[in-house]
């Protein structure tokens, strides 16, 4: 997968997230914007556009706004605490366009991203980092953002109340299974930024039996678990 990545400070935090994304084997073009000129950030970012053809763009803060002035072709977008109402003079985003924010941002209100979402018809994610994506594995939750839109997963459409917008999924949880061997329900994390199918091995805490465990998450993110013997038991 191809990722143009649109930020305004060049943080350690956002390094990190940025090193994730390149670990599974994505590859990132990186742009540290300038904040004293908004056109000449627009004209740099739709210039790495169009010379890599990416397949998800990725904008941060500042990055978000210029985000949605760029012409992105089939690319799809993923905007992450976007400053659209302070920079820029577009107010709505693509209704593919996927937002993520935390409701707890400092610097950017969660309601200007709730905003955006309703005018636009796009989807909203509380993905819980703050506005540095400090205290989150953020790029594990950017990386799975970018996965689902880039193969072409759906996920629900938000209804105006907080409990539709707490039921789509983070993308780091937990889930259940049962042990085959002895019975025990077992709670392990989930990673949702490996992929809508996945398959595991785990040990039991209690029994030490391996189990392997499926994971299937399916277009209305409704995720379905199960366990068998990792071999045949004599």
């Amino acid at each position: 997968m191809r990722i143009v990545w649109l930020q305004d400070a060049p943080l350690r935090a956002l390094d990190a997230a940025v090193e994730c994304l390149r670990n599974q084997g994505h590859s990132v073009q990186r742009l540290d914007l300038p904040t004293d000129n908004f056109d000449v950030a627009v004209a740099q970012a739709q210039a790495a556009v169009e010379s890599d053809v990416p397949n998800v763009i990725v904008g941060i803060a500042l990055g978000g706004a210029v985000a949605l002035h760029l012409k992105t072709g089939a690319a799809a977008l993923v905007l992450v605490c976007p400053e659209w109402k302070t920079a820029g003079t577009v107010r709505h985003a693509p209704p593919e366009a996927l937002i993520l924010h935390d409701r707890a941002d400092p610097i950017v209100a969660w309601s200007e991203s709730r905003e955006l979402a309703r005018l636009s018809g796009a989807r909203l994610i509380d993905m819980g980092a703050d506005h540095r994506q400090a205290d989150s594995p953020a790029g594990a939750v950017i990386a799975w953002a970018c996965e689902m839109l880039a193969t072409g997963q759906t996920l629900p459409d938000l209804d105006d109340d907080d409990e539709a917008e707490s039921a789509t999924p983070s993308a780091l949880q937990e889930i259940g299974y049962v042990c085959d061997a002895c019975g025990e329900e077992i709670v392990v994390p989930l990673d949702l930024s490996e992929g809508a199918s996945q398959t595991f091995v785990e040990d039991c805490p209690v029994c030490c039996r391996a189990n392997k465990i499926h994971v299937e998450i399916d277009p209305q993110s409704e995720i379905v678990v199960w366990a068998e013997p990792e071999q045949d038991r004599v």
